[in-house]
């Protein structure tokens, strides 16, 4: 997805990350997390509906977002019709951010999430500026002048977001787009695996991840990983395609005794959403690939079994658009 981080945390990531950098040069290039591991040649995962190896399905998935990095945002806009940005509002204001929240965005690649964040702390912010003026009548001219002053120096009130992603790639266009839009503070940018984070525990006041976690490797790894680096009291938010729920989208259209059972969801996805992806960004087979990824990743309830194992309190998920998307919310407690 490069602002520059604020001076006293800059010091303090860099800090945790150099030692954990060094330590892992140590190790031999191991990460610190417990049951971390490398893919080993006969472990077998699941590369949509095919069955690779672990190491070849990381390979894949990392060459699927280099391939589709450039168009991913017109795509989203494209598959979804436009309502991935109304998903993504969803999860903001679930979060609802205060004053100085750190999040961890991870498989953040273009920013969508983090920019958000911004967008919504910052308006916090001047919410509370306006409030206060009106509490204050009687306020000179320089006192307003020098509320609004400090409200432009300091308009985060601490916050600050790290986009994590793996991809070299979707991080570069999550840069570009901070330069488009203009953002001077509140973000940095770590390339990173999501199973094996580069930061110390208990470093960030929420967690957040988008359309990202049905692709990686090992779920309850990412879960673990996630459970470590919240601080106790820490939010756990992911939004992901899930199981629909919805009779008229899921009932079958053809007589499975004439042709295969398909329902209306299912032609969507894997006769429509390849097409654009072919039209647009001049790729069917990764658009395939995130379909077929769709229909590996568990069910709502089972999912919510599964951030439960993983030591989280408080579990619930809220279906969004019948289903198509689900959205969990778990704590460290």
């Amino acid at each position: 997805m490069a602002a520059s981080i604020a001076a006293a945390p800059g010091r303090a990531l860099w800090g945790c990350q150099g030692r954990r950098l060094l330590l892992q040069h140590l190790l031999g290039g191991r990460g610190l997390s417990s049951g971390t591991r490398r893919p080993a040649a006969s472990d077998k995962a699941h590369f949509g509906f095919q069955t690779v190896s672990e190491a070849e399905k990381e390979e894949k998935v990392y060459h699927v977002f280099e391939n589709v990095a450039e168009k991913y945002d017109l795509m989203n806009d494209s598959m979804s019709l436009g309502i991935h940005r109304l998903w993504k509002d969803i999860l903001l204001r679930q979060m609802n951010p205060y004053p100085g929240t750190q999040l961890l965005d991870v498989a953040g690649g273009t920013g969508d999430i983090a920019f958000r964040f911004i967008n919504y702390v910052s308006s916090q912010r001047e919410h509370r500026v306006q409030q206060k003026l009106k509490s204050h009548q009687n306020l000179s001219w320089q006192d307003i002048s020098s509320l609004y002053q400090e409200e432009e120096r300091n308009s985060l009130g601490g916050s600050h977001v790290v986009v994590c992603d793996i991809n070299k790639k979707m991080l570069a266009v999550g840069k570009e787009k901070l330069q488009h839009l203009g953002y001077s503070q509140g973000v940095s940018w770590v390339v990173g695996n999501a199973e094996e984070l580069p930061f110390s525990d208990d470093s960030f006041d929420v967690y957040t991840i988008a359309f990202g976690i049905r692709n990686v490797t090992h779920i309850d790894q990412v879960l673990q990983e996630a459970y470590r680096v919240l601080k106790p009291g820490g939010r756990f938010l992911c939004l992901e395609f899930s199981q629909v729920s919805n009779a008229l989208l899921s009932r079958c259209l053809y007589s499975p005794a004439i042709f295969p059972p398909h329902s209306l969801y299912d032609l969507y996805s894997f006769q429509v959403i390849p097409v654009l992806g072919e039209v647009i960004a001049g790729d069917w087979k990764s658009y395939q690939y995130l379909v077929e990824s769709i229909r590996r990743f568990p069910a709502q309830e089972e999912f919510k079994e599964m951030i439960e194992d993983a030591d989280f309190l408080q579990v619930k998920y809220q279906n969004l658009s019948s289903g198509i998307v689900a959205l969990h919310s778990g704590f460290k407690l």
